[in-house]
C-alpha cells in the first residue's frame, strides 16, 4: 500500500506532473523502439542494404 501511495503522490496528484510523466514516458519509448528495430532490420538485412554494398558501385574521391 505504502508503493500505491508513494506513486499516487508523486505522479497522479497534480494532473500538470501525471500529464508531463506520460508525455515523458511515451518519448522515452519511442525513442528506445526506434532503436530496437533499427538495430534489429540492420542485422536482419546486413549484406542487403545500399550502406553495405555502395562500395561496389561507387568509387571514392572520382567526380561522376
Amino acid at each position: 500500500m505504502a508503493l500505491a501511495n508513494a506513486f499516487y503522490n508523486t505522479f497522479v496528484k497534480r494532473n500538470s506532473v501525471f500529464v508531463s510523466s506520460i508525455f515523458a514516458g511515451a518519448f522515452a519509448f519511442n525513442v528506445g523502439f526506434d532503436v530496437a528495430v533499427t538495430s534489429f532490420w540492420d542485422r536482419w538485412n546486413q549484406g542487403k542494404q545500399w550502406k553495405d554494398i555502395r562500395s561496389r558501385y561507387i568509387q571514392e574521391g572520382s567526380d561522376a
